[in-house]
């Protein structure tokens, strides 16, 4: 590790690389060398790295306002939180600075609900391998193995069970429960959509037992999916919605949402000294206003078809599985090979790819991103399979 690293308090391995710029689909490091990039900060740049309309929002109303604290309204927010419930179908919004941070509003939401309508009901059905976030509630509700040791005692009240398995969540549901919060795909797990039955399923379950049917569309929403909400592939209105990653492009604002029956916070429940703030805000209607114009999403779904291509040619060839995800949060099982040695190797070689398990491997890139990029993508990843496949003889 270089010396100037030190100074950085060191929570995960990271490559000798110091990124200091970047432009669409590329990053680029202190001494000029390029990467494309299908990550994109984890899904994160919805329209790639420093595009020119979120540069241009930021910088306008950096010199208007950046901060009146979140005692007075502004216009950007109120704005933003407008633009949302249009076109979500919910009807009142809470900014936060992350999808951690709005998924801990959505189960204080629910707990603050069911004190109000369920006689104190207060647990919260959630999934194995699913992933709500990193503080102490939202890794509690997270069904990933590698959290359980960490950080004990958890909160209490976050009941695990099966993802996709309808008759364990009604299994699961008693006096206390309060509501389901899961993520219509678990991203972290490797890419693993719920299928609309099930959806749809857990919707008429919550309606029969009087529940919160609460979706965490952290990495979903705002258009990777294909659709600007991937709950709305699946012919269902949740009652709660949680936005993150790629609602600023890069920029850090998240958002709880909620239908007006769910919404009980009263004054001093929920807050944030940099809740909302105007500067978060313009960004974010900056990257809805492309994400919103006309053919941007029926091109998202044009990348999606060439990737999946693609990406079934190579595994008709070195024994991956078939695509699975929708729009440009896609992932596939690499079969023999070893996930996150072919990550190095496309590191080394100037790819960016992600590994969320050991034999798979997740493509998350900018949600503009060009054809010519995307076969360039599969040429190298294609390059790189064929040198592993040489050397595993």
């Amino acid at each position: 590790m270089k010396s100037e690293y030190r100074a950085l308090m060191q929570i995960a391995a990271k490559p000798d690389i110091t990124f200091t710029e970047g432009q669409g689909s590329y990053l680029y490091d202190s001494d000029g060398n390029a990467w494309l990039d299908f990550v994109q900060g984890w899904a994160v740049n919805t329209l790639g790295h420093s595009p020119e309309p979120i540069a241009k929002a930021i910088c306008n109303q950096s010199r208007r306002l950046l901060n009146p604290s979140p005692a007075f309204y502004n216009d950007q927010a109120v704005q933003l939180a407008n633009r949302l419930t249009a076109l979500s179908g919910m009807d009142q919004v809470f900014f936060a600075n992350s999808g951690a941070e709005a998924n801990e509003g959505a189960i204080k939401l629910a707990r603050k609900w069911g004190q109000t309508h369920r006689n104190g009901a207060w647990k919260i059905i959630t999934f194995h391998n699913g992933f709500h976030g990193r503080t102490l509630a939202t890794m509690s509700a997270t069904g990933k193995p590698a959290f359980e040791p960490l950080f004990n005692p958890k909160v209490p009240g976050f009941t695990k069970v099966p993802y996709g398995d309808l008759e364990a969540v009604a299994a699961a549901i008693d006096e206390q429960t309060v509501a389901i919060l899961l993520e219509p795909i678990q991203g972290e797990a490797g890419v693993i959509p719920a299928t609309t039955e099930f959806l749809q399923g857990l919707r008429a379950l919550a309606d029969r037992e009087d529940l919160l049917l609460m979706l965490d569309e952290v990495q979903t929403g705002i258009g990777r999916t294909g659709t600007l909400f991937c709950y709305q592939q699946h012919a269902i209105e949740p009652d709660v919605v949680t936005l993150g990653k790629g609602l600023g492009g890069g920029v850090p604002i998240a958002a709880l949402m909620a239908k007006n029956h769910a919404c009980c916070f009263e004054y001093g429940d929920q807050g944030g000294t940099f809740n909302g703030n105007p500067l978060v805000c313009a960004a974010a209607l900056a990257v809805l206003d492309q994400v919103c114009a006309g053919g941007f999403l029926a091109r998202v779904g044009a990348a999606e078809q060439r990737i999946r291509d693609g990406l079934n040619a190579l595994g008709q060839r070195f024994g991956l599985s078939e695509v699975r995800g929708n729009g440009l949060l896609l992932a596939v099982d690499t079969g023999s090979f070893d996930a996150p040695s072919l990550v190095k190797r496309a590191l080394e070689a100037g790819l960016l790819l992600n590994a969320p398990r050991s034999n798979s491997l997740r493509l998350m890139p900018a949600l503009n991103v060009s054809d010519e990029e995307i076969d360039l993508m599969l040429q190298q990843l294609g390059r790189l399979l064929e040198q592993a496949e040489r050397e595993s003889v």
